[in-house]
């Protein structure tokens, strides 16, 4: 696979993964804690900014490659998974907004590749 198609795979994973840390801060947010050290100090939270450290790094390697102009179309799929992640793993049930949202979401992304 050559490495420009690699860096376009890591970019949207790099999404996935910021998506992934999203779910896990609200998880803590939600959470009763005892208090305000541990409400700051958890796995959720920690787990959740190593993975936005993690997804910088992707960043700084995959858009050494990535075209400028794509990686806005790239981000806006993160309202994607943050919506099917939520489903998943807060029992979250989408609201017709969130759907919009995703729908005008991959019709802009699908105008973009025409």
């Amino acid at each position: 696979m050559e490495w420009m198609n690699i860096s376009y795979l890591i970019a949207f994973f790099s999404v996935f993964v910021a998506s992934i840390s999203q779910i896990l801060l609200k998880q803590s947010a939600q959470a009763e804690h005892k208090n305000i050290f541990l409400k700051f100090l958890n796995w959720r939270v920690i787990a959740g900014y190593g993975l936005m450290f993690v997804t910088t790094i992707l960043n700084v390697f995959s858009y050494r490659e990535v075209e400028l102009r794509i990686t806005p179309m790239i981000e806006s799929t993160g309202i994607i998974w943050v919506t099917i992640l939520a489903v998943f793993f807060l029992g979250e049930k989408p609201t017709k907004k969130k759907i919009l949202s995703i729908a005008v979401t991959i019709l802009g992304i699908l105008i973009f590749c025409m």
